[in-house]
């Protein structure tokens, strides 16, 4: 990087810290620690420096760099032990913790239980808008934004999910 001319160095490090907080978001709840996700988002980064002038000139440079990060979040996922880490219920914390009084906390749950099920069976790219959108609260413009796709791509996406979501809660409801 020291070799670099300056407006190079100065649009890498632009790029760093425009992109790090939602990388590392999305890495978390892919990954559900902090280490881990900060692991994957120093190598995605790793790589993308290594690689920075010739994606320079890419038409799609977030939409690359997307693509590193998800390799790096793949390639620490394998990593792990090949026993089972204990379960992250934060998710389930939350549904219980917004259930009204008056709701069956059971039933919230196993409703949660089926949407993340749900989500999990979407295609890549849908299951990335759905978290991105829902999970990160991010706008379409913003989740486009970060995977280096047009807005309408993620509104496609989007729409496709809520299909494919509405049918396979409906399929697992009446299973």
């Amino acid at each position: 990087m020291s070799q670099w001319d300056p407006t190079a160095r100065l649009s890498y490090w632009a790029f760093h810290s425009n992109r790090r907080p939602a990388y590392m978001r999305f890495a978390y709840l892919q990954l559900g620690s902090d280490a881990a996700a900060e692991q994957a988002v120093d190598a995605a980064f790793d790589s993308i420096m290594n690689e920075w002038l010739p994606m320079l000139h890419m038409d799609r440079l977030d939409a690359y760099a997307w693509t590193v990060l998800k390799q790096r979040i793949v390639d620490r996922q394998r990593r792990r032990s090949p026993w089972p880490e204990p379960m992250d219920i934060s998710a389930f914390e939350a549904a219980l913790k917004e259930a009204h009084a008056d709701t069956d906390q059971y039933e919230v749950l196993t409703d949660t239980i089926r949407f993340y099920s749900a989500v999990s069976r979407l295609a890549e790219r849908q299951r990335d808008a759905v978290l991105l959108r829902y999970g990160l609260q991010c706008t379409p413009g913003e989740a486009a934004a970060v995977m280096g796709v047009d807005e309408a791509t993620v509104r496609s996406q989007l729409g496709q999910a809520h299909r494919r979501l509405a049918r396979l809660l409906d399929t697992s409801a009446e299973s």
